[in-house]
């Protein structure tokens, strides 16, 4: 199974166009608002001595902060030209970075056995995914996780785009890195809760922990407010395990 080709080039074409300054991509948010109270939900039940990979790591911004927590830091993503970014944005090289079609089984079967089980970081990718691709999307975190292996998945609700809606209501239209979204087609908070439970469920996981939550965004209403998006986070680990677990 592979992506579509127009699913792929709306990605190159949006890390193309977006620049390599901080905060750029509208979901580009400081690792202080994501990917540090991501970790310290994830860190009670994953083994930080095993790797991370960090799914549709985008510029690697989250990424490289996820190397300071485990002993390796990988960031995947589609897009070449996002990978190109999260390379030139690694200045001191803390992280790895490779470029990964999550529903290439083969691929993700070669990830898995080059590094062994890992835990994963995935935070907003089932959403904006092509509805038949989502399936072997999540089946591509469990594959990585192995035995050992623990994820954290966070997911904007349907409820995001009614916030969406307001944000592209300004007086001037949609904010300009809203706007380079739209405009690649790219659909986001186009799944329901209930579809990534499903679907994670599906793919052999289970829920050790989560909840509500908001995923900051680097736009900001008229009154000064930064958007965030309501989401719902998952610690996950592999279903077996944890019947292993409770044996």
């Amino acid at each position: 199974m592979d992506v579509s080709q127009h699913y792929r080039e709306a990605w190159e074409g949006f890390w193309a166009a977006t620049s390599d300054l901080p905060g750029e991509a509208i979901w580009d948010s400081d690792p202080s608002l994501t990917s540090v109270p991501d970790t310290e939900r994830l860190l009670p039940h994953a083994d930080t001595s095993l790797p991370v990979v960090d799914l549709g790591c985008g510029n690697g911004t989250q990424t490289r902060y996820l190397a300071t927590r485990f002993a390796r830091a990988i960031g995947v993503d589609l897009a070449h030209a996002a990978i190109a970014h999260a390379r030139r944005a690694d200045t001191e090289g803390v992280a790895e970075f490779a470029q990964l079609d999550l529903v290439d089984e083969d691929a993700v079967a070669d990830l898995r056995k080059r590094i062994g089980d890992t835990n994963v970081y995935m935070r907003a990718v089932i959403h904006q995914s092509e509805p038949g691709a989502r399936p072997a999307v999540a089946a591509a975190v469990a594959a990585l996780l192995g035995e050992r292996g623990r994820a954290f998945v966070v997911e904007p609700t349907p409820a995001s785009k009614d916030v969406l809606q307001l944000v592209a209501q300004g007086p001037d239209g949609p904010p300009e890195k809203l706007r380079r979204v739209l405009r690649h087609g790219l659909k986001p908070a186009s799944a329901t809760e209930e579809e990534v439970q499903r679907l994670l469920q599906e793919a052999g996981l289970t829920a050790l922990a989560g909840g509500a939550t908001a995923l900051a965004q680097t736009e900001f209403l008229p009154d000064g407010t930064r958007v965030e998006l309501p989401s719902r986070w998952y610690v996950l680990a592999p279903a077996e395990r944890r019947d292993a677990d409770r044996r």
